[in-house]
C-alpha cells in the first residue's frame, strides 16, 4: 500500500481527530519501547519448552531423548529400543533443580512400550548414594546411581553396563562397559533414567566442606 505524504507538522491526525506521534516524536519511541519491553515479559512467562536430541548410540543406533520442560516429562524412542515415558503426575508443580521435577516415586509414572513399570527415585541428601534410581519392570530391576562427579553407573540386577553422563538439559552421552552386553531396554531405560534426574553427584567430603561453609559467619 503506498505511504501517505510526509506530515508537515511533528503530530498528524486521523479521522476522529486524535493526535498520534510521529516516527520522529519521542513520545512515539516511549510508546513502542512500552510495547516491546510488554511482549519481552510475555515470552518470559510463557511456557517452558520441549527439547529433543537425537543421539547416534554406538550400539542401538539413533535414538530420540524428548524433554518436556513444562509438564515434566521424558520419552526416549528409536527403531532398535523399546519406547520408554516417565512423567510427572499432571497438574503437580515442578522443582527446578530436578530435570522432571520431582524425586518423588509416588508423582511419577514409567512406561515401557506403554506397560507401566515402577519408577523408584531416592531423595537425594549427602551420598552419592542417596541420589540413586531404581527401576522395577518385567521381574528384573535397573540401578541408575552416582559414581563421579559428572557420571552415574547403569546397573542391571548387580551387572555393571555402562556410564551416563548428562547436565540435565535433555543431552545423554552414555560409555558402554567393553565386557558387558546391554540390551536394547537397558538403553531405553539408561537415557530415560539419565535425562530426567540428571547425573553425578558431589563426593560426601566435599558437600560436608560446602555445609560448613555456609554456616560460618563472613
Amino acid at each position: 500500500m503506498p505511504k501517505d505524504p510526509a506530515p508537515t507538522t511533528p503530530l498528524s491526525k486521523d479521522a476522529d481527530g486524535d493526535a498520534h506521534g510521529s516516527p520522529e516524536d519521542p513520545a512515539h519511541d516511549d510508546a513502542h519501547g512500552d510495547s516491546r519491553a510488554d511482549a519481552h515479559e510475555g515470552e518470559e512467562t510463557g511456557p517452558k519448552p520441549v527439547v529433543e536430541h537425537v543421539v547416534e548410540d554406538e550400539l542401538f543406533g539413533a535414538l530420540t531423548v524428548r524433554w518436556d520442560v513444562e509438564r515434566g516429562g521424558v520419552t526416549v524412542s528409536g527403531e532398535r529400543v523399546p519406547r520408554v515415558e516417565l512423567r510427572r503426575a499432571e497438574g503437580t508443580e515442578g522443582e527446578d533443580h530436578v530435570p522432571v521435577g520431582t524425586r518423588d516415586g509416588a508423582l511419577l509414572t514409567l512406561t515401557v512400550d506403554g506397560e507401566e513399570a515402577v519408577v523408584d527415585p531416592a531423595k537425594g541428601r549427602l551420598t552419592r548414594r542417596s541420589y540413586r534410581v531404581d527401576v522395577r519392570c518385567a521381574e528384573r530391576s535397573w540401578r541408575l546411581v552416582p559414581d563421579s562427579l559428572p557420571g552415574s553407573r547403569l546397573v542391571r540386577s548387580g551387572v555393571r553396563l555402562g556410564e551416563f553422563s548428562s547436565d540435565g538439559d535433555g543431552k545423554v552421552l552414555v560409555e558402554w562397559r567393553e565386557d558387558a552386553e546391554p540390551e536394547a531396554l537397558d538403553a531405553a531405560l539408561g537415557y530415560a533414567l539419565a535425562a530426567a534426574f540428571g547425573t553425578g553427584a558431589q563426593p560426601l567430603w566435599m558437600t560436608a566442606v560446602e555445609v560448613i561453609s555456609d554456616l560460618l559467619p563472613g
